[in-house]
């Protein structure tokens, strides 16, 4: 397997992407459209006013929301590609059942973001443990469509891996 980027920038990554606001927020926006400034906490009422704010800072930092006059807070074609994956990411986590049987949208994509965060050369303890009885082989594998997902996005939106170098490893 190839790995193009180095766990601290995967990791810095999935921790940046898997903020609770920010994935309500990129997720509200691509099911429903533009939110008008005015109608931020309205549309999204479950995330917590400070926490909305730093959200829609950080997707606008990364260039993921930008602000069209008349039409309101939009997603650009890096937060519409992050959508994507982030829906990916939920279906993944949904058809096993992660990290429950039943549990939300937001949920599940911080779950598989965890997962993806962790490093797959693991022990085998360390993947029995980690991956609910997955032999370390196995870990890699059954996570390949999310890290698919996320390592091509990272790779078309390199913003969130500032100052992670690719590397190769076998």
């Amino acid at each position: 397997m190839t790995t193009f980027f180095q766990t601290t920038g995967l990791r810095h990554a999935c921790t940046m992407l898997s903020t609770p606001g920010l994935i309500r927020l990129v997720s509200e926006i691509d099911d429903n459209g533009p939110i008008p400034p005015r109608s931020l906490t309205r549309t999204v009422p479950d995330v917590p006013v400070a926490q909305l704010r730093q959200a829609v800072e950080q997707a606008r930092a990364l260039g993921l929301v930008c602000h069209r006059p008349g039409v309101g807070l939009s997603l650009t074609p890096s937060g519409s590609g992050l959508a994507d994956v982030y829906d990916g990411m939920a279906r993944w986590a949904r058809s096993r059942s992660l990290p429950a049987p039943v549990c939300d949208f937001t949920s599940r994509v911080q779950h598989t973001l965890s997962l993806l965060a962790v490093p797959i050369a693991l022990t085998a303890q360390e993947a029995t443990e980690e991956f609910e009885g997955a032999p370390a082989t196995e870990a890699g594998e059954q996570q390949a469509g999310p890290r698919d997902l996320l390592t091509q996005w990272l790779r078309e939106n390199p913003q969130l891996l500032q100052g992670a170098e690719p590397v190769l490893a076998a």
